[in-house]
């Protein structure tokens, strides 16, 4: 699909999104808003200072901007009717594997019970055409075998995230099966691996980790270095979604089912190959070993993007050095005081005019 002809698909299309002002839906949202979409977002205040989604003045490109939660069914219900979308993403989530261990209650009822509301809200707006709930790679029953995971593999999860994302689809699926084939709207769920990129200042992540390690000029503890995980610029995976949305919209229930958008094989690398690949671009970064004991995270996850690559055509442009050199590259701008609106839009058409 050429860029002319995405950015035709959305210009005047009415989007209801959750979580815009988090790293991947400030993101998402400016991308859509820039190719002239009605953007409406719905989530809580950014969850870090400073954050995406003020640093790049996002607010005002908006055409709504609802702050309040996803577990408050009847404000949420709410704003969707008043967006009256085309097509809803879901974003919005307690995205943190560490923190889901000290908060399972608000994971759980954030990313289980928020998917319901959501869903449930859809079911009550007329004219929605599609809805794309966005997940993750760890919604898989991870074996830790060393082939990817695949569409059809089972879904669980050890901890609260991971098994709550895997709930998450259960219900989507349930809600697809039971309420909205009937009625003609299109819902289908996304898995990506790690993104990273510029503007993510999340705790208990490794890029944002690393960054605030070297701009505080100390050395940073790695907790798990043998760890392989799919990293991906956060551009990728919303290319899918984008891909996905005008699948479900255009070609409709075929489309209507679970999708990976993971890196090629040869970017899912781990842990210590990151941080020494950032410490040989960045001369006085340093790194240790965190020998304090750790709640229990995956050790290896890959995902097997084959369809969407096959019946998407959706392909990585970006391969890993190339998405952490855009990584650096955009929080030195930020830390020079660069327009970073200008900064991330000119890395949107970087990615749009690159090669798959």
């Amino acid at each position: 699909m050429s860029v002319a002809n995405k950015r035709e698909f959305w210009r005047g299309k009415r989007v209801f999104m959750t979580g815009h002002t988090g790293f991947k839906g400030g993101w998402l949202s400016l991308w859509l808003a820039d190719m002239g979409a009605e953007v409406h977002g719905y989530a809580l205040t950014p969850p870090t200072e400073p954050n995406f989604f003020t640093v790049t003045r996002l607010e005002p490109r908006l055409a709504g901007h609802t702050l309040a939660d996803l577990r408050d069914a009847e404000a949420l219900t709410r704003a969707m009717q008043a967006a009256r979308p085309d097509i809803v993403l879901h974003l919005a989530a307690q995205p943190l594997v560490r923190y889901s261990y000290a908060a399972p209650v608000e994971t759980y009822a954030v990313n289980v019970m928020g998917t319901v509301n959501l869903l449930e809200a859809v079911r009550q707006t007329p004219g929605v055409k599609a809805v794309v709930n966005i997940t993750t790679d760890k919604c898989y029953d991870n074996r830790e075998w060393v082939w990817p995971y695949r569409e059809n593999e089972a879904m669980g999860g050890a901890d609260p995230y991971s098994s709550s994302k895997a709930c998450s689809e259960l219900v989507t699926a349930a809600y697809r099966t039971s309420f909205l084939d009937a009625t003609g709207i299109q819902l289908a769920s996304a898995r990506a691996g790690n993104v990273i990129g510029g503007g993510d200042w999340a705790a208990d992540r490794l890029i944002p980790d690393f960054l605030r390690a070297l701009d505080a000029r100390r050395t940073l503890a790695i907790r798990s270095p043998l760890a392989t995980r799919p990293w991906q610029h956060v551009l990728e995976p919303l290319a899918g979604y984008l891909m996905l949305a005008e699948k479900l919209c255009v070609e409709g229930a075929a489309f209507a089912e679970g999708w990976n958008f993971g890196p090629d094989d040869n970017d899912a690398k781990p842990v210590g190959w990151i941080v020494e690949h950032l410490c040989n671009q960045v001369p006085d970064a340093r790194w240790q070993c965190d020998t304090a004991p750790q709640p229990h995270e995956a050790n290896t996850l890959k995902l097997d993007s084959s369809k969407a690559k096959s019946r998407l055509g959706w392909q990585p442009r970006w391969n890993l050095p190339a998405a952490l050199d855009r990584t650096l590259e955009w929080h030195r701008a930020w830390r020079e005081g660069a327009d970073m609106t200008a900064v991330s839009l000119r890395q949107i058409q970087a990615y749009e005019t690159a090669h798959a």
